[in-house]
C-alpha cells in the first residue's frame, strides 16, 4: 500500500528518463562521479534561507553552490506581467547567495533564477517559499503576524503523553465536506472545519460536530501543502486530487482557501481551521510527502541545486523508490536539514500536532530520528508516524532505510502495521481475498502479532506471521493499527468484493469486528473517514483524481447506518476509558496480556490481567470470532459484565431489555459469527 503518483508524472513525464543534472553532468553521473561531487558541497546551517524580514528590510538567501549567478526578480502579481525590479544576488558563505530590499515590499512576489554552466534555469520561488501566489509559481511577501486569527497566541492542541492514547481519523478536505447534504457552506475548504452546528437534511451532525460526537482525538488530513495537480486559477472545473504531488512544501494549498490569488488568505484560513479543531479538543496531523517531488528537472529543488536533492542510478537517471519518477536524498545534509526544518516550521507557525510521512522508508533512519527529536523540543505532545516501506528499490542501503523492520532504530517514530491490516480483512492487493474477520482461516497468528503491536510476546509465534517474521517493534508506541485508509479499497468496498454473496448487514458485522480488533489492540488505532457510516467509493481503489461523486462522503448514510455509527462511537469510548488497551511497554504487554489456548479456526481469545496499565477493570476478556458459525468458548467462573456481544457494544456494559446490565457467570458460552465478545470482572 502506497500513495499513488499524480500530476505531471502520470501525464507522461516518465516516458523518457530525465537526469535532473546541469548540462554536461550526465557523463559524470554515468561514471559514478556525481555523488562524490555532492559530498564536497558546502553546507549551510543558518535559519534564514528563503526570505526573512529584518525590521524594514527583506533579506533573501538562496543555497545554490554551483551557481555562477543568481537573479532575484520582484513582481507586482502572483502570475503574469514582467518583473518590476531585477537584482543580482551576491555570493556569500557556504554556497549561498544573498540580496536585501528596503523597505519590505509587502504584497509583492518574487522568484530566483540560477545560472549554471552558462545556462539560465527556469525561475523558481525557491524551496523555502512560505507564501505563494496562485498555482505557486511565485513566492509572496506577506506579514505573517497579520495572518494569525484571534486567540492564536494561546492556541494549542491536546496534550498527548503517549501516542497510544491517540485515536486517528484520516480525512481529505473535499471528501469530508463537499457532499450537498453535508450542511457545510465552505465545501472542500479549510473553513469547512470551522463551521459548528452543521447537520444533514435528516438532522444528523456533520463536520466538526460529527468529529466531537464520534470521539476521535486527532484528524490526519491528507496533504495540505501547495501541490501541483490542481489548477488554482480554474477551481470551478471541480478538480480533485489527494495531493501527493508536492510543489511548495512550506505553503498551504490554494484550492482549499476561499481566494487562491491572495497569498495571505490560505495561511489565515488554514490557521483558523487548526484553531477551531483545537478549540474542539481535536489535534491536527499533517500528511507530508518529502520522499519525491511532482516534477523532476523542473522541480524547485532541481532549479536551485540540480541533482543534489535526489538519488540517481549509475547511468545518471533518477532512482525511483517512490514509484513517482524520483526520490529525494535525505542522507545528504541539505535535504535532511530541509525535512527537519520544514516540519519544525509547520509545528511553530501552524501549531501542527503530528506528522504522517508518506513512503517514509525512502528516508534514512537518522533523519527520521532527528525529525522526532526536533519536534519534541517544540512540543512534547507532537508525534510522528509513517509508511515503513518504499514503492520500489533504492540506492539507500536497506539497513539505513526507515523501514518498519528498522523502527526500533528510530526514536519517537511509529509505523503502520500491514500485519494487522492484511490479516484482518484480506490482502490489500487482492480484492477477493478474505481475512480473519471475513472467515478465512490461517490468519490467527498474524492477527495476534497485531494485537501485541508487533512486540515480543511469549505466546506469539512470529514464524507463522504473514508479513513479518520477527517482533520489529520494541514498544507499542511504534505501531499504528488500521484496516483501511485513503489508499486501496475502502473497508466497505473491500467487504463487498470479498463477500459477494453476503447481505449488507453481514458486511457491516464484519466491519465492526475488524475495527473492534484494531481498537482493542495494543499500539495506536487509525481509521478512515466515513467508515463509521459505512462509506464507500463505488469500488474505486485508486481514487486520487476521481470526481466528488466517487470520493465524497454521503452524510445521509449516518442516518441510514445509525447503528454502525453508534458502534464506532462506543468502541472509541471503550478504548479511551480503559488504559488496558493502551499499554506503553513491551514488558507490560508480555506480562498482562495472556492468550487462551484456542485451536478453533478464526477464533482468538485473550485476557488483559491484573488491572493492566492501571485499569479499573481487574480482568478484561476479549474474544473474536471471524467464522461463519457461532463458536463455543469456556469462560472462567465468576461474574462477568458484558461490554460487547453479537455486533452490539456499550462501553459501560450492554443492557438487557429491562435496563439491567448483561452479565455471565462463566462456563460454556457462544460467540456469534463475525463478532466480538468483550467482558470484564
Amino acid at each position: 500500500m502506497f500513495d499513488l503518483c499524480v500530476g505531471s508524472l502520470v501525464a507522461g513525464a516518465l516516458l523518457a528518463p530525465q537526469t535532473g543534472l546541469a548540462a554536461g553532468d550526465v557523463a559524470a553521473a554515468a561514471a559514478g562521479k556525481v555523488d562524490a561531487r555532492f559530498l564536497d558541497y558546502p553546507v549551510y546551517h543558518g535559519d534564514d534561507l528563503g526570505l526573512t524580514i529584518d525590521g524594514s528590510t527583506a533579506r533573501f538567501r538562496l543555497w545554490s553552490p554551483e551557481a555562477q549567478s543568481v537573479t532575484l526578480r520582484l513582481y507586482k502579481q502572483g502570475r503574469g506581467g514582467e518583473a518590476f525590479e531585477t537584482i543580482k544576488m551576491k555570493k556569500d558563505v557556504n554556497g549561498t547567495w544573498t540580496a536585501a530590499v528596503t523597505p519590505v515590499p509587502y504584497g509583492k512576489f518574487y522568484t530566483f533564477q540560477v545560472e549554471i554552466n552558462g545556462r539560465l534555469l527556469d525561475e523558481t520561488p525557491g524551496i523555502w517559499a512560505r507564501a505563494v501566489g496562485v498555482n505557486g509559481h511565485r513566492a509572496a511577501i506577506i506579514d505573517f503576524a497579520a495572518t494569525d486569527p484571534e486567540g492564536w497566541s494561546s492556541d494549542k492542541g491536546p496534550e498527548v503523553k503517549h501516542i497510544n492514547d491517540v485515536v486517528l481519523y484520516e480525512m481529505h478536505h473535499r471528501d469530508f465536506s463537499v457532499h450537498p447534504n453535508s450542511g457545510i457552506a465552505n465545501k472542500g475548504k479549510f473553513l469547512a472545519m470551522t463551521e459548528e452546528g452543521t447537520v444533514t437534511p435528516l438532522g444528523d451532525k456533520t463536520g466538526i460536530d460529527h468529529l466531537k460526537e464520534l470521539g476521535v482525538t486527532h484528524v490526519h488530513i491528507l496533504p495540505s501543502y501547495d501541490y501541483n495537480s490542481v489548477d488554482e486559477a480554474n477551481l470551478p472545473a471541480n478538480q480533485y486530487n489527494w495531493g501527493y504531488d508536492p510543489y511548495n512544501y512550506n505553503a498551504p494549498e490554494g484550492s482549499y482557501s476561499t481566494n487562491p490569488t491572495n497569498p495571505a488568505t490560505r495561511v489565515t484560513e488554514m490557521k483558523q481551521m487548526i484553531k477551531a479543531l483545537h478549540d474542539a479538543g481535536i489535534g491536527v496531523v499533517m500528511d507530508v510527502v518529502y520522499n519525491h517531488t511532482a516534477d523532476n528537472d523542473k522541480s524547485n529543488f532541481s532549479l536551485t541545486a540540480p541533482g543534489y536533492f535526489y538519488r540517481h542510478n549509475e547511468d545518471g537517471t533518477y532512482s525511483d523508490a517512490s514509484g513517482c519518477g524520483n526520490e529525494t536524498a535525505s542522507e545528504r545534509h541539505m535535504m535532511g536539514d530541509f525535512i527537519v526544518n520544514s516540519v519544525k516550521y509547520w509545528a511553530k507557525e501552524y501549531h501542527i500536532d503530528g506528522f504522517r510521512f508518506d513512503l517514509m522508508a525512502i528516508h534514512d533512519t537518522e533523519t527520521m530520528s532527528r525529525v522526532a527529536a526536533a519536534l519534541k523540543e517544540i512540543n512534547p505532545s507532537i508525534f510522528v508516524y509513517g509508511e515503513g516501506w518504499t514503492a520500489g528499490g533504492s540506492p539507500l542501503p536497506a539497513d539505513a532505510r526507515a523501514l518498519k523492520e528498522n523502527v526500533a532504530k528510530m526514536q519517537g517514530i511509529a509505523v503502520f502495521s500491514d500485519d494487522i491490516r492484511d490479516a484482518v480483512k484480506g490482502h490489500y492487493s487482492d480484492a477477493a481475498d478474505r481475512g480473519f474477520a471475513t472467515g478465512k482461516p490461517g490468519n490467527e497468528e498474524t492477527v495476534k502479532i497485531g494485537i501485541v503491536a508487533s512486540t515480543a510476546h511469549p505466546q506469539v509465534d512470529y514464524s507463522k506471521g504473514n508479513n513479518s517474521k520477527f517482533p520489529y517493534a520494541s514498544s507499542p508506541s511504534q505501531v499504528i493499527n488500521y484496516v483501511s485508509c485513503h489508499d486501496d479499497l475502502t473497508l466497505t468496498d473491500k467487504l463487498a468484493k470479498s463477500m459477494p454473496n453476503s447481505t449488507e448487514a453481514e458486511r457491516q458485522r464484519a466491519a465492526r469486528l475488524a475495527q473492534t480488533i484494531v481498537f482493542t489492540s495494543q499500539g495506536t488505532p487509525f481509521m478512515f473517514a466515513g467508515e463509521e457510516v459505512f462509506r464507500n467509493k463505488k469500488g474505486v481503489h485508486n481514487s486520487y483524481k476521481s470526481p466528488d461523486s466517487i470520493n465524497a462522503i454521503d452524510w445521509n448514510l449516518k442516518h441510514l447506518n445509525a447503528e454502525q455509527f453508534n458502534y464506532y462511537k462506543e468502541l472509541i469510548a471503550l478504548r479511551k476509558a480503559h488504559p488496558a488497551f493502551r499499554m506503553t511497554t513491551a514488558d507490560d504487554i508480555a506480562r498482562h496480556l495472556k492468550f487462551d489456548n484456542v485451536t478453533t479456526p478464526n477464533l482468538i481469545s485473550y485476557s488483559l490481567l491484573d488491572n493492566a496499565n492501571g485499569d479499573d477493570w481487574k480482568e478484561i476478556k476479549v474474544i473474536f470470532n471471524g467464522g461463519d458459525e457461532a463458536a463455543e468458548v469456556k469462560l472462567p467462573k465468576g461474574k462477568w459484565t458484558v461490554v460487547a456481544r453479537d455486533g452490539k457494544i456499550n462501553h459501560t456494559g450492554l443492557l438487557n431489555a429491562d435496563g439491567t446490565v448483561q452479565t455471565l457467570r462463566g462456563g460454556k458460552t457462544l460467540v456469534e459469527p463475525r463478532s466480538a465478545l468483550i467482558l470484564y470482572r
